[in-house]
Order: C-alpha cells, then structure tokens, then sequence
C-alpha cells in the first residue's frame, strides 16, 4: 500500500466516534466506505483514566449514555472483542481499518493485538511529546494531523518524530470548519517547508473543498462519515452521509485523471480539430 506523490490519493473514512458505541452501527459504516470506493476507515481509540481527570469524568454531561461526562465516553469506547470484529470485518470487505490513539495505553492495545498499516496523531495530540515519542517506538507509519497548531509546534512534532514514515495532514480542527478558515493552500506551504507527503483532514460540510485540496497535491484525505447526519453525536453535523462519501470519492477521481503530468504536448484527439479550424 502507497501512500505519496504519484500514487492514487489515499482516501479515509474516518467513523471516530460515529458509530454511537454500536458495533452494528460501525460495522455499517465500514460497509458503506467500502461501497462508497474508500482505501481506509479510522476509529478513535482512549484510555479514559489517561485522557481525562475524575473531575472532567464527573462533569455533568446529558447523552443517551446518562448523565455524566464519563457516562459517555465509556458508552462512546469499544473493547478488544469490538475491534476484533472491526478487524475481520475489514478483512473480509478488503478494506484497511486504523485508529486515532489518544494515550500510551490505547497505543500499546492496538500495536499488540492488531497489524494496521498507520498510526493516527490527532490535532489535539501534536503538543503531546511523551505520547509522540511512543509511537514512534512502535515503528507504525505515522500520519499527523495539525489542526489548531502553529507552524513552530509542527517543527517541533516533526523533530520529535523525524520524517521516516510520516505523513501531515493540513486541517482546520473546528466542527464544523467554515470554508473561509479552510486556508487550503497551507497543504504546498508544508509540502514546501517539510518535504514530507502531505494530506488533508476535512470537517467542513462541503464537498467541492475536499476535492480542491486534492488538486493542490493532497495525497491523503480523510472526512468524517455518518449513515445520517439527524443520528445523536457531537460529530454527526461535520460528516459526510454514504451518498455524499461516494460523490467525493468519484470527483477525487475525476480530478486526479484531469490534473496530468504537467508536460505541455498536443493530443491525438486535438489534431483533428486544428485541421479543420487553424487557417495557417
């Protein structure tokens, strides 16, 4: 599997926390990314003691789950069974799966009992050299999102990681992001600064976005998808539905055919028409 410049753009589906803590739910949106042309699904994987303090778990929090913050978050993770038949699912389907880890804890889970081909860095993460510096132990390719961070703490991630096997993900970390905050010519300003293989995370509402970062030398992209953007979720507003997902998927496409090698030259279909409209 290749992931970089003169390889089809890599396109994620990422389910996160989509799939409300069902595991039918999540197997339905695998289905649907498969269907919808997507190389890979991602999931978002914690240790909750880790990530949170007992008094942001305490907080009070209404959802489905009850009353809580912790409430929630525990009725948003899935355990090792879940991911095992994530895993066979996949397998079956011939689609990749990974995950965003969030902790050393939930990094080790998923490096001990499942090969996946990358490991995802959150925006929220960037900052985090401890947890940076342990998956880099784990000698996964790296993709890291830079959402919400400046062009310093992106040297200083980079430093950290060193560039073998990493990809950076250009992404503006609001939910839904607006398309003027987009600023999606960021992806040749880090092409240029890094020399590494660059992306794009996506959480606006549109599609044609997307596809322009695409244009201007993403060779990842990753969307949130949803089966319905009414289902209950703090990411459902900022997702694709499955008919949306496969209409982004075919223009990325579309404009991958159009964008060519560069090389200015004359096409065969061209030279019947300048014989019949040139007049010298």
């Amino acid at each position: 599997m290749n992931i970089g410049y003169g390889h089809p753009c890599y396109i994620v589906a990422e389910i996160g926390i989509n799939h409300n803590g069902n595991l039918d739910t999540a197997l339905d949106m695998i289905a649907a990314a498969k269907a919808a042309g997507c190389d890979a699904v991602k999931f978002q994987k914690r240790t909750l003691f880790e990530v949170y303090t007992r008094e942001e778990l305490a907080r009070p929090r209404e959802s489905i789950f009850g009353h809580t913050n912790g409430d929630l978050k525990r009725g948003l993770e899935f355990g090792r069974n879940d991911y095992r038949r994530i895993n066979k699912y996949c397998e079956e389907l011939g689609i990749y799966w990974f995950a965003s880890c969030w902790d050393k804890n939930s990094v080790d889970f998923i490096s001990q009992y499942f090969y996946v081909p990358y490991c995802k860095i959150a925006s929220a993460s960037l900052t985090d050299d401890d947890l940076l510096i342990h998956i880099r132990k784990k000698y996964i390719p790296i993709i890291l999102s830079t959402g919400g961070s400046t062009l310093e703490q992106i040297d200083h991630a980079v430093d950290v990681l060193g560039k073998d096997d990493l990809i950076l993900l250009h992404c503006n970390a609001s939910y839904p992001a607006y398309n003027d905050e987009l600023n999606l010519r960021t992806i040749t300003t880090l092409k240029r600064r890094y020399g590494l293989p660059v992306g794009y995370s996506g959480h606006e509402l549109a599609i044609a976005t997307t596809v322009a970062a695409v244009a201007l030398g993403a060779c990842v992209v990753e969307r949130h998808i949803t089966l319905d953007r009414s289902m209950w979720g703090s990411d459902q507003q900022a997702s694709l539905e499955p008919h949306e997902f496969a209409e982004l998927v075919r223009d990325i496409r579309f404009v991958e055919a159009a964008m060519g090698d560069g090389v200015k030259r004359v096409y065969e279909r061209e030279v019947a028409v300048m014989q019949k409209l040139r007049r010298i």
